[in-house]
């Protein structure tokens, strides 16, 4: 299984998202020195579910880490985190359209 497949796997197990998006960004770091030149090393998570409900971006992104605790002490450089609720991502949408 790809790393990108875990990562999805884990995050639907872990929150049910209603909208979960997952970019490998790997080869946009290619040649880096910090890069391990592996293809699956910096990942874009965007999980929009009802457990991000009251909590804080700090919150959000620690439960997001927790669900991926494997992946990050073995495998992921780097993660961007995107999270938040169904009515924050209609939000989001809707400013983005006007």
């Amino acid at each position: 299984m790809t790393l990108e497949n875990a990562i999805k796997e884990k995050l639907t197990k872990a929150f049910a998202p209603a909208g979960l998006k997952v970019v490998n960004e790997s080869h946009l770091h290619a040649g880096h020195a910090s890069s391990p030149g592996t293809g699956e090393s910096h990942f874009a998570v965007v999980v929009v579910a009802d457990a991000f409900d009251g909590k804080s971006r700090v919150e959000r992104h620690r439960m997001v880490n927790e669900a991926l605790a494997d992946e990050l002490a073995g495998g992921i450089h780097a993660l961007a985190i995107r999270a938040m609720t169904p009515a924050e991502h209609e939000d989001a949408k809707a400013a983005a359209e006007s």
